[in-house]
């Protein structure tokens, strides 16, 4: 699978997971899947109500209202997104064994080198107890 995101998109990805530091900073993804590209044409910057460096939990009121945002403006859920403070730009075991909609990709923006954000994208599979992941090509559009 190939998705595209604007490069504003990630720049306030990136803004926000700063802003959030030490604790991961999470959110959706939406927009459309035309010919085998996922296009991201919406960033939700959400709250992560479990406050740690290590997971997140999406606020549910806050889920509620992206995915009734993205019905109005004719969009599709297209995954979820979320930072790494101090680790790699992959899934951790805990990132796998909760990624239960094997449709959605998983991007994963890491902060471990300060100044050098390092955003992919992931698709994860599989029975919970064996889970893979593999990585889906990302590609940052310049803003027209």
């Amino acid at each position: 699978m190939k998705i595209t995101i604007k490069r504003s998109d990630f720049d306030r990805m990136y803004e926000y997971a700063l802003e959030q530091r030490p604790d991961e900073a999470c959110g959706l993804i939406a927009g459309v899947e035309e010919d085998g590209v996922r296009r991201i044409e919406k960033v939700y910057l959400l709250t992560n109500i479990d406050h740690t460096n290590e997971h997140f939990s999406i606020d549910p009121r806050e889920h509620l209202a992206s995915v009734k945002d993205m019905r109005a403006n004719g969009l599709q859920p297209l995954g979820n997104w979320h930072s790494h403070p101090e680790t790699p730009s992959r899934p951790s075991e805990e990132d796998k064994r909760l990624a239960n909609d094997s449709n959605a990709s998983y991007l994963i923006l890491s902060l471990a080198e300060e100044g050098h954000p390092v955003l992919n994208s992931f698709h994860v599979e599989g029975p919970a107890e064996a889970r893979v992941s593999e990585k889906e090509e990302l590609i940052i559009l310049e803003d027209a």
